[in-house]
Order: structure tokens, then sequence, then C-alpha cells
């Protein structure tokens, strides 16, 4: 697991244009949502689905960020689940979502945008914020101890996951990547 690499292993980093929070108020597939605005950019270039939600303005921004990735997922096939597994998988990625906007909010003065991305093998959530700390899983993990779980939980369910920084730029990306359902 990496907490550093801005891409995981063979990903190509972010497209074109794919920078966090880059959504357009007014565009086609732009909605409001609670304060937040959200994009919808389907039809990428190998069959890659990418949605955008900017929580700027937003309140509840936990739930806001799980119904939006719900949303995804019904748009994308994950669910309805027709397996245990797949609903297993999909409840997984609901769950990092929680765990990363959660961060932000706590540790960050809260996430600024949120990116999922969707290929036929992998899901990325990317939650940005303007935070300069650096997350990682505390060592050692006490289960019984409350608080200090998410990046821990975080690590045992995704496939990969790190940090993105741009220089000049206050703030950073979470990035984590979770495998589609078989």
């Amino acid at each position: 697991m990496s907490t550093t690499r801005p891409c995981s292993p063979g990903d190509r980093g972010p497209e074109p244009g794919d920078a966090p929070g880059a959504s357009q108020a007014g565009a086609p597939g732009v909605e409001a949502s609670q304060g937040g605005a959200a994009t919808v950019a389907s039809g990428s270039p190998g069959g890659r689905q990418v949605r955008r939600l900017s929580f700027d303005g937003a309140s509840g921004v936990v739930p806001l960020a799980r119904d939006f990735a719900r949303q995804a997922l019904y748009a994308w096939a994950w669910l309805p689940a027709a397996t245990a597994d797949q609903r297993a998988a999909a409840e997984d990625v609901l769950l990092v979502v929680s765990e990363l906007v959660t961060n932000a909010c706590l540790h960050a003065e809260g996430p600024d945008a949120m990116v999922l991305t969707c290929d036929n093998k992998v899901i990325r959530v990317e939650v940005s914020d303007r935070g300069t700390g650096q997350p990682a899983p505390r060592t050692p993990h006490r289960a019984g101890r409350p608080g200090g779980h998410g990046m821990f939980i975080v690590q045992r369910l995704c496939l990969d996951w790190g940090v993105v920084r741009t220089p000049d730029i206050t703030g950073k990306t979470v990035w984590a990547e979770l495998g589609a359902p078989a």
C-alpha cells in the first residue's frame, strides 16, 4: 500500500481536464445537489465513466457523498447487486467514500470535491481538500479503541490508495481504488 504515490501501478494518471472539483455549473449532465454541484461524464475512452461532486457550500457532506456514490453505483450497474459478493463490493465503495470524506472533515476543514471513476475492473474514489496533513493508518491499530480506524479501513478494503499533491497549491487529493465485483 502506498501513501505517497500519486497513481496506482499501471495507472495512466488523471485524464486531461480531470482535476478534482472541476465541475462546470450549467453544462450538460450537471445538476445541483444541496449546495454542491454534480457532473456526470460518461463514455470516456477505455470505457471509463467519471462523476464529479463539488462540495462548495454544501452541508451534510458525508451523507451527500454517500448518496452521490450510491447513484453512481446504480448508473454503473454495481447496484442492484445480484450476488452477496457484488453487494459487498458496493458497500465497500460506500464505506471508503464515507471514510475519506469524514477524514477531510475531521483533519482538513472539509472536502472540496469528490471524483469517482469507474472502468470494467476498478472504481477510483478521489477526495480533495485544502489540508496539509498526511493521512496514514494508525499503528499499532487497536480494534477496541474508539476513533482512528478510517485509513486502516481504507487500507484493508482497497487495492491501493495514495495522496496527490500539486506544487504551489494548498491541499491534496486522497485516492483509493477498489476492485469491481466478480
